[in-house]
């Protein structure tokens, strides 16, 4: 394969908007596709299954164009609008009348969700039957990946499923190269063939903006703008980085009904892997060629830890993946070196490989200002020399072996974390 069209493939496969917290918009979406094939106008009875990572990341979060939260309305959601065609955008289609019909599923029809017991970070099986049609609807390993679709016992739809940690040859293929050589690459792309990254800068800063201007949750974002204005914290990059990434997920996990631009499979992710770097421009304007590669550095670097951790894991991918790779990609916009590029990685994982995903939720804010701040402090000391020592904790000689050791961490170690994390979040009053 070349190193190069893998990437491009990838940016333009897994860099791409998505209204709402990714979780609940992939069960929309599931649920949308399969009433999509249930010809039947009568439902009697909606049976659902999902890992529990998707179930974990869908209990408390916002769902655009409503004032409610959780999984049960984004399914129901889903069956009132009918069909997948927007995929991760489907709750754009969200009206008055899809609420009311959706209550009135919640209501009128059996509608159980539960856990799916099964290894899989991502799996939605959605059965709705009736007396004349049912369907059986599998999405796996990506939020919009359909592999099964099964219509009165004939199977119409039926992909290889895949491994959870792989995804296809291109992930494998670039889970095998060095940190070093897929940045040289990316500096050799054309930037027109990955312009659209652009799009992302315009879309989250949107985002962000809508949470500065308004408190949205628990107003991280919106209320380190005012201490900035007041004089108490200073109006520096690490502070804009804190405050536009707190405010986008600010408003994001508090259903505000605007598109981010996710990567690898989150809204979230999408949010702090280009918001810090839009905090670091502000400051220091680039040209857009430069911003294009940097955005694909970041973006790049996010999936390639993901790949190895999990889309979805015991850690919060928006600190050990995300904001590593912002922080990579902001030491490449100071002409860090290679190895300066590669110490602001293991100065993240040193720093906070241990923060812990309970669920995708409005305290979420505070996950991603503290991954954005240590992002741009994580590339100031690199940019300058000031890097972690190898073979200290988790951290070793090659950039790419400390990835993997964050690997093992998260999907070896930290395994009965996730579930007594899920344990917790089911048992609360």
């Amino acid at each position: 394969m070349d190193l190069k069209n893998v990437i491009i493939n990838i940016l333009k496969d897994e860099v791409v908007p998505a209204m709402g917290c990714t979780e609940p918009v992939a069960l929309s979406f599931a649920c949308g596709k399969a009433k999509e094939n249930f010809n039947s106008k009568q439902i009697d009875e909606i049976k659902i299954l999902v890992s529990p990572n998707i179930y974990k990341n869908g209990l408390g979060v916002g769902i655009p164009n409503t004032d409610e939260v959780g999984l049960d309305i984004a399914g129901a959601l889903g069956i009132a609008i009918g069909n997948g065609n927007k995929e991760l955008q489907i709750l754009e289609d969200v009206t008055r009348k899809k609420v009311e019909i959706a209550h009135d599923i919640l209501k009128n029809i059996p509608f159980n969700i539960d856990i799916k017991d099964t290894s899989k970070k991502i799996y939605l099986e959605i059965n709705i039957l009736g007396k004349e049609n049912k369907v059986k609807l599998i999405i796996e390993d990506k939020h919009s990946n359909v592999v099964y679709i099964e219509k009165n016992d004939e199977i119409i739809l039926e992909k290889q499923l895949s491994c959870d940690c792989k995804g296809n040859d291109e992930i494998d293929f670039l889970m095998k190269q060095k940190i070093e050589d897929m940045i040289k690459e990316i500096e050799k792309i054309d930037s027109k063939k990955i312009e659209f990254l652009l799009d992302g800068i315009k879309m989250n800063e949107e985002i962000a903006n809508e949470g500065l201007a308004k408190k949205h949750g628990i107003g991280v974002g919106f209320r380190t703008k005012r201490l900035i204005e007041e004089g108490i914290l200073s109006d520096d990059i690490l502070n804009n980085s804190m405050m536009l990434t707190a405010a986008g997920a600010d408003a994001r996990m508090s259903g505000v009904s605007m598109p981010v631009m996710s990567s690898n499979g989150s809204g979230n992710n999408g949010l702090t892997a280009i918001l810090p770097i839009l905090a670091y421009i502000q400051k220091n304007p680039q040209s857009d060629q430069n911003l294009i590669k940097a955005l694909a550095i970041s973006h790049i670097i996010n999936c390639y830890i993901k790949s190895y951790i999990g889309r979805l894991s015991a850690l919060c991918g928006c600190a050990v993946a995300a904001g590593t790779g912002a922080s990579a990609a902001i030491t490449w916009i100071m002409d860090g070196s290679y190895n300066q590029i590669n110490g602001a990685i293991k100065n993240m994982i040193a720093n906070i490989s241990g923060m812990i995903c309970d669920g995708a939720k409005p305290s979420c804010a505070l996950k991603v200002s503290t991954s954005a701040s240590v992002a741009i402090q994580s590339a100031l000391l690199a940019i300058n020399d000031d890097i972690t020592f190898d073979k200290n904790g988790i951290i070793e000689n090659s950039t790419e072996q400390t990835i993997k050791n964050l690997g093992i961490i998260s999907k070896e170690g930290m395994d009965k974390t996730d579930r007594s994390i899920l344990d917790i979040m089911k048992n609360m009053d």
